[in-house]
């Protein structure tokens, strides 16, 4: 183990993470409604420290009321928050597991506003958000201002609390990337327009955070590499490139950013994140993306349109051209690294049963490390900072190689470490691949609107439906009381 570059420490500017496996940012609305936090919160992410990983990066952490996606999210918003963070990472430290606590405000692409907020979300435009129809409104100067400093008081509670490190939220189409995208941002004051002033709003908290915590305080900020904001409106502008993003990694850097975080897409979710197959229906009701969005119905001036797509069967085609024409790109992609090919003695009998290891094979090729090429290209441009990159990854010869080649320094898993909580450990003990690896079917993002967060794949446990909600359920113990 000591030669494999997996298991060899990541060092940053201000912190030493133990291997190169980042649990991504993922959580369910475990916590209480008005903002704090509880126990199953604490379980959820000692599930993961306890199964291996380097360092947790949290769940999208509000840092104002009016800035979380959906209710029953723990919050950063005062400094009553503190003690039950420091509880988190005491949780977590005691397996030598970092934890990075992101900060984030929703901006205009809340799922559930909550009795606190009103119809009109703060955002950097008026427009309506084109795939929920989420109303917006573009934001003063003075609350630019008063964001800005929520982000850095957000980061000051984060260090009292003694965790690692922060991590600003400006990927996958909240705020950050609603003033960042040329495809959202339509502003003609000094937040809009050029680059540099869509930038603008990134680049003052990230100097407002340096301000509360110092220079000596982990600091990295997540982005989309490409915005592909045209992915499921076909004529939306298409949003920032590439090139785009190299730059601002560039400023960031210049900034006093310690790492960064890439990621892809102009909302949440898209057609290439989390990467996968959007479940539209299946043998159990929890595979229906129709008995979870209707929990959206009024959120949105469009939404009651995605339901009707999501329940009638004679509507599919429409919705899944819609949504997979995009994913066409990855099937004529060559992926720039390779994993060992998968064997008949890879995947579990039982699991063979429902998923072949010709089709397994077929799901690993097309989704397993969607953004390397594009955070092998941001590494290059940077000086030294480390880059950290996500995007389905679960095989230990494919990240190996990822980062061995240059193209990250490190991984983020969400998704198929809820499948595998252990799936470092087993890397650590030899296995390239689980057993029973995720199968990129997303109903677990879709059951995190209504239901516990976890894997809803009833393939991975031989079909056993009451084993999978056994398992499901165990964020709950141990019980508060």
């Amino acid at each position: 183990m000591e030669q494999d570059i997996i298991f060899k420490p990541l060092i940053f500017r201000n912190l030493t993470v133990k291997n190169r496996i980042f649990r991504s940012n993922i959580a369910g609305r475990f916590d209480n409604y008005d903002g704090s936090g509880n126990q199953a919160r604490i379980n959820w992410e000692e599930k993961f420290a306890q199964g291996g990983v380097g360092a947790i990066i949290s769940s999208f952490v509000p840092i104002t009321l009016k800035g979380r996606i959906v209710p029953n999210y723990a919050m950063i918003d005062c400094d009553e928050r503190i003690p039950f963070w420091r509880k988190v990472g005491e949780r977590v430290h005691q397996y030598d597991c970092k934890f990075i606590l992101q900060l984030s405000h929703s901006g205009r692409q809340q799922d559930i506003q909550g009795i606190e907020n009103d119809e009109i979300r703060l955002s950097s435009t008026n427009k309506t958000e084109s795939f929920h129809g989420f109303k917006c409104r573009s934001m003063t100067t003075d609350e630019i201002k008063e964001t800005v400093q929520a982000f850095a008081q957000g980061a000051r509670r984060a260090k009292e609390a003694g965790l690692d490190g922060v991590e600003l939220h400006g990927a996958n189409g909240y705020l950050i990337t609603q003033f960042l995208s040329e495809g959202i941002n339509d502003r003609t004051d000094g937040y809009g327009g050029s680059l540099k002033n869509r930038a603008r709003f990134l680049l003052e908290i990230v100097e407002a955070v340096r301000k509360e915590v110092g220079a000596d305080f982990h600091f990295q900020c997540k982005i989309s590499a490409v915005e592909y904001n045209n992915a499921v409106i076909p004529w939306e502008k298409p949003g920032n490139t590439l090139e785009d993003s190299i730059q601002v990694c560039q400023w960031l850097e210049e900034a006093g950013i310690d790492g960064i975080h890439v990621s892809t897409g102009s909302l949440f979710p898209h057609p290439l994140n989390p990467p996968g197959t959007f479940p539209l229906e299946g043998k159990y009701a929890t595979d229906s993306a129709k008995n979870s969005y209707d929990t959206m119905l009024s959120s949105g001036v469009d939404t009651f349109r995605n339901y009707l797509l999501f329940r009638y069967r004679l509507l599919y085609p429409i919705f899944k051209f819609l949504w997979y024409r995009v994913q066409g790109r990855l099937r004529s992609k060559t992926n720039p690294v390779t994993g060992l090919k998968l064997t008949a003695d890879s995947l579990e009998k039982e699991f063979q049963n429902e998923f072949s290891v010709a089709k397994m094979q077929e799901l690993l090729d097309i989704y397993q490390g969607i953004n390397l090429a594009e955070a092998g290209e941001i590494k290059k441009n940077l000086k030294e900072i480390p880059v950290i990159c996500t995007g389905g990854f679960q095989q230990a010869s494919y990240i190996r190689q990822g980062i061995e080649l240059g193209y990250c320094d490190a991984v983020s898993m969400a998704r198929t470490l809820v499948a595998n909580n252990d799936l470092v450990q087993q890397f650590a003990g030899g296995k390239d691949v689980s057993d029973r690896p995720c199968t990129y079917c997303n109903k677990c993002l879709l059951n995190t609107l209504e239901n516990p967060l976890g894997c809803y794949e009833a393939a991975r446990y031989q079909g056993d439906y009451e084993a999978m909600v056994a398992e499901i359920m165990t964020v709950f113990k141990p019980a508060p009381f």
